[in-house]
């Protein structure tokens, strides 16, 4: 009994410094069901945290903007972290969690869950990266400005030959086969993104193949890679970046959208690890730059951090929207979680804790500078 007073009020005290309060009456404050909350909280920090949203713990009328203001308050810095997590980071360095033959694996964890489930989230062309609002009124606009400004970006010309690491379900493959008429081979590590893909790009010069990226050979004109670079870990950022550049034209260009971390670590959060995307890793500005010294001239550089946190409040809403046909195949708890997911990261992009940013690289440097209209 000691402990859970103790340790509720430790845990009141660092939501109030970020304004915050246990049962209060903002939509941010949250509601506490269960008094182990502040126990699981204090003991395994975000993990507990997470695992005791999913056990219907504590709520929050705004989830979004609960994790808003604890990241800019940063009580993730001071909340101790748990031995279990501390053991898993340790791991993460001694091995390569992100190996050819785990990386299928920790694909299939996230991106074989159901097409079903995505195709209720997303929007009509299923694009599983950040869309580009600037001044586009809904999802399948905001997504259609962003494909179209990465056609531009790399300069496509009709009868060019892209490369998509990480194609997901063929969602720029198939715009930029249509809008630019240039033939593009896909590769994904989803079984799930690969059938589909394939359909959904039928009759179309599009090439899906289920691949690691570093089994790739050959030569392309152009290399996409949208919201892949997130899975690849830092033990193999090298090989990445040499892959790309093997197999790169030398007058072509390499467009990378990553989500990206403001400090340079070795280990995501350890909830996101458990239950979203395992031994996934957001890479900081230093950690990409080492990885292109020496094979890529940095051309073009561009943040769009902002755009995300709409983009996954809009996957919310459709997810929401769209659970009563959803749920007769995932649970209560896989609401809660997935709800989680989605507004806990539209939280930290609100709190400009995570970036999403779009490179583009050369391997020798655009002749006369680089410019893309």
């Amino acid at each position: 009994m000691l402990l859970t007073v103790n340790a509720k009020k430790i845990i009141s005290q660092l939501l109030s410094s970020a304004g915050i309060t246990v049962n209060g009456n903002s939509p941010w404050d949250i509601q506490v069901h269960n008094d182990h909350f502040y126990t699981q909280a204090l003991a395994a920090g975000s993990l507990g945290l997470g695992e005791s949203y999913m056990g219907n713990w504590w709520d929050c009328q705004r989830l979004d903007e609960f994790f808003s203001r604890v990241l800019r308050s940063e009580l993730d810095k001071k909340a101790r972290r748990s031995l279990a997590v501390k053991g898993e980071v340790l791991l993460s360095r001694l091995f390569n969690p992100q190996s050819p033959s785990k990386a299928y694996r920790n694909g299939a964890a996230h991106y074989d869950l159901g097409n079903d489930l995505f195709q209720g989230m997303l929007d009509k062309r299923m694009v599983y990266t950040c869309a580009f609002w600037g001044n586009a009124h809904t999802l399948d606009e905001a997504q259609e400005q962003k494909l179209d400004l990465t056609c531009r970006k790399l300069k496509l010309q009709p009868g060019m030959h892209v490369l998509d690491i990480g194609c997901g379900w063929g969602s720029f493959a198939k715009f930029a086969a249509e809008r630019y008429q240039v033939k593009v081979t896909g590769i994904t590590i989803s079984k799930e993104q690969a059938e589909l893909a394939m359909q959904l790009c039928k009759g179309l010069p599009v090439n899906i193949q289920l691949m690691d990226y570093r089994a790739l050979t050959g030569r392309y004109d152009a290399i996409s890679s949208l919201g892949m670079f997130e899975h690849v870990g830092l033990k193999n950022y090298d090989i990445y970046m040499q892959t790309v550049h093997n197999c790169l034209s030398d007058d072509g260009l390499f467009l990378l959208h990553t989500i990206g971390s403001n400090t340079s670590t070795d280990y995501i959060d350890p909830w996101i690890n458990k239950y979203i995307f395992p031994h996934s890793l957001l890479p900081s500005i230093r950690q990409i730059g080492k990885a292109i010294e020496g094979l890529f001239v940095m051309e073009h550089w561009e943040n769009f951090s902002v755009d995300y946190d709409k983009t996954l409040t809009a996957w919310f809403e459709n997810f929401s929207a769209n659970w009563n046909k959803l749920k007769a195949r995932y649970d209560d708890t896989f609401y809660r979680m997935w709800k989680y997911y989605l507004l806990s990261c539209a939280g930290s992009f609100r709190a400009r804790k995570n970036q999403l940013w779009q490179l583009v690289l050369s391997k020798k440097g655009i002749e006369g500078g680089y410019r893309f209209a």
